[in-house]
């Protein structure tokens, strides 16, 4: 890539030396008049070639027409006009013949337009929706000529005000067309069948069988009448339709289609819905308390924008990990994905100028643009693998490439300790009634009464003394118990772990003994000695116990382990029993 002239790089010399020292200036034209945001970039080697082009849908501001360029380097290699204004860019592989070039596809109105080797190849729409019945009504009465505009508006904006199924395109232009225009207009399209067509809101790719990076992909659609598509790369077809609460704006997805797979979709009532395969509706729900400008996933982690001036970290289940507020508003994000290094981190470009580069909530690195940067797209451009692309509000195009020996670091975007280090606390001063209070204390502080134990403690002291727990609270007889219970019934398998928790003294003369409901079970030996135990070893005693009820009840067995000659147990457990499945059954 043919790096810029000197005079390029004129704006650019407010950048800080944390930026420079990691990023080379490969370009910069603040007069490219590529006007888009990151969901219309996309970079693919289209041809085949190795040599990476950069795809832009073009707004075209101003009232110019939308345009879909293609960049080689800094240049504009081909462009062409688009009838609607684009809402994504997306490359991906269809199918596995070779050569293995990927297909590029562009969503704008109701279409998604595909491209092979830069030409048209095909293109797919959205299956029209039902009319409003009464609408359909309406235009067939002013196609006989029984109403005149004036009432066929005045109805439309009743139906449009209270309706459940939305008017079509047909009747929102006629109720926007002042009174003089109104009659040509239903003379014009009278005779048209009504059709009501949703449009594509946002796009992306899901792998199809393969995790692969050269592996076939689907194309995911979200639409304006609430719905996820996800279409077969090589006939177009719909595989799945999945419903949401609210309209789609961003969409992040991981897994395969085949296989199984996680959709996170933001929306437009503030929430972000979870789809899992083969569910038709959101699994879960992320609540914000602003609306989302942005996502991104990184690894497991959901990081969401808002207009809040804020980045929030989620699960994938709801829970909330970690938030940090920008010193601006956040106009655009996108991945940052270093291969060679496997670090992967969120960018955020803010209406200060400012592009921050996030890993979690750890500030990685802040680079300063001449302007508002609107879109970003990092990845492999030209010939060269970590490339920045960045388009301003002005219309202009900044080209940064991430040097081979940069290294992103904790805290590299600032430099020194972070503000709140420096703000001072508001700590009151000592009243003269808390310097007596505290001479009180230190001089008569052992005097003082001992506030009671609470309840918990008692009852902690009490199941020691009693030996009532699983645990040896002597010195003497330093012994450790858990107990196993294997087994569906009516006869389980019980196994005692007994252990000598001293450093370098057996113990010896031991005796276990079980407590039980002789009426429920019964025990081949309820009685017995246990062997010499060996410091730090963990001594395995079975046996079994029969159920001897059918009517599906369980009870406690206790287990004491005691010393010879005394009458107080060293350590005692209580088994809870399962209920015997095999009696149940017969």
């Amino acid at each position: 890539m043919a790096a810029a002239s000197p005079s390029d790089f004129n704006s650019g010399k407010a950048e800080s030396n944390e930026a420079s020292s990691k990023w080379l200036d490969a370009h910069y034209d603040p007069l490219a008049n590529i006007h888009t945001f990151s969901a219309c970039l996309a970079l693919a080697d289209l041809h085949g070639d190795g040599e990476y082009k950069l795809v832009v849908g073009d707004l075209g501001p101003g009232g110019q027409q939308p345009r879909l360029k293609v960049l080689k380097g800094p240049r504009v290699l081909t462009e062409s006009p688009l009838s609607e204004l684009p809402a994504a860019a997306a490359t991906f592989l269809k199918d596995q013949h070779e050569p293995r070039t990927p297909a590029l596809a562009l969503a704008s109105g109701p279409c998604v337009y595909v491209y092979k080797n830069l030409r048209p190849y095909f293109k797919f729409s959205l299956p029209q929706l039902p009319a409003n019945p009464l609408e359909e009504d309406l235009w067939n009465q002013a196609k006989e000529d029984r109403i005149d505009p004036l009432t066929l508006k005045e109805m439309l904006e009743g139906i449009r005000e209270k309706a459940e199924v939305p008017l079509s395109v047909q009747s929102l232009r006629f109720l926007q067309l002042e009174l003089s225009e109104m009659e040509a207009f239903v003379n014009q399209h009278k005779s048209k069948a009504i059709k009501r067509q949703t449009v594509i809101t946002t796009m992306t790719t899901l792998k199809k069988n393969l995790a692969d990076e050269d592996a076939v992909s689907c194309l995911v659609l979200g639409t304006e009448n609430k719905e996820l598509l996800v279409l077969d790369p090589e006939a177009f077809t719909i595989l799945a339709t999945m419903n949401l609460p609210s309209v789609p704006v961003f969409l992040e997805v991981s897994g395969q289609f085949d296989v199984e797979f996680r959709l996170a979709a933001a929306c437009r009532n503030g929430n972000i819905y979870i789809l899992r395969r083969d569910s038709k509706c959101p699994k879960y729900c992320i609540e914000l308390s602003a609306q989302p400008v942005g996502l991104v996933r990184v690894h497991k982690v959901l990081v969401v924008g808002s207009n809040q001036d804020s980045l929030h970290g989620f699960t994938h289940k709801g829970k909330r990990l970690w938030t940090v507020q920008m010193p601006a508003a956040i106009l655009t994000m996108n991945l940052l994905e270093q291969h060679s290094r496997g670090l992967q981190a969120v960018m955020a470009g803010l209406a200060n100028g400012e592009v921050r580069i996030y890993h979690d909530k750890t500030l990685l690195n802040v680079i300063r643009t001449p302007d508002a940067v609107t879109s970003l797209c990092f990845g492999r451009f030209g010939r060269e693998d970590n490339t920045l692309i960045m388009t301003t509000r002005g219309g202009g195009l900044i080209i940064k490439i991430l040097k081979r020996t940069a290294v992103f670091v904790e805290g590299g975007g600032e430099l020194g300790p972070p503000p709140a280090q420096a703000t001072k606390l508001s700590v009151p001063r000592k009243t003269r009634l808390y310097v007596d209070q505290t001479l009180r204390e230190r001089e008569a502080g052992t005097d003082r009464p001992l506030p009671a134990a609470p309840p918990g403690a008692r009852a902690y002291v009490q199941a020691l003394e009693s030996s009532l727990s699983p645990v040896s609270a002597t010195a003497r007889e330093p012994l450790k118990l858990h107990a196993v219970v294997q087994g569906l019934g009516p006869t389980f398998k019980l196994t005692l772990h007994l252990q000598n928790t001293s450093t370098a003294r057996p113990i010896l003369g031991l005796l276990i003994c079980f407590l039980y409901n002789e009426a429920l079970y019964a025990l081949p030996r309820a009685f017995f000695k246990v062997p010499l135990l060996v410091p730090g070893l963990s001594y395995p005693l079975e046996t079994f116990v029969g159920s001897l009820s059918d009517k599906g009840i369980s009870d406690i067995i206790k287990v004491l382990v005691l010393r010879e000659g005394q009458s107080a147990p060293l350590l005692s457990a209580h088994i809870n029993m399962p209920v015997s499945e095999g009696l149940a059954a017969a």
